[in-house]
């Protein structure tokens, strides 16, 4: 479905505010690596807001932590983007883990080695 103008930016504003909700936590888990997030992707009826997190460095096992504390704090998040924001119904929080940066470095390593099966 086509997202509408306001939509897009509702969407970006929310996560500049994620973002610095985020920031502040003080959850150890949310330490261990490198935490960005990639996008978020509201639905059309404000009811859930999807947030995709990259986690670099720490390994598996931290992202999957990193995952677990902030779905588990998403009232908190939820709570804080309804003051921060001033809307009346705040959508429900789901985050997921982005791959999209592993993913692009599998695909490099495999153009690189075409690459070099071609020189040899």
């Amino acid at each position: 479905m086509p997202v509408s103008k306001n939509q897009g930016r509702l969407a970006q504003d929310m996560k500049r505010e994620v973002i610095g909700i985020v920031g502040q936590m003080k959850d150890p888990r949310l330490a261990d690596g490198l935490l960005t997030i990639t996008r978020l992707e509201v639905t059309q009826d404000l009811d859930q807001a999807r947030v995709f997190i990259s986690v670099l460095g720490g390994g598996e096992n931290a992202a999957k932590e990193a995952l677990a504390a902030l779905n588990r704090a998403s009232g908190h998040v939820r709570t804080e983007i309804s003051r921060r924001m001033h809307i009346r119904k705040a959508p429900r929080f789901v985050f997921l883990r982005d791959d999209g940066a592993a993913y692009a470095a599998h695909i490099n390593e495999l153009l690189a080695g075409l690459h070099k099966d071609e020189e040899a």
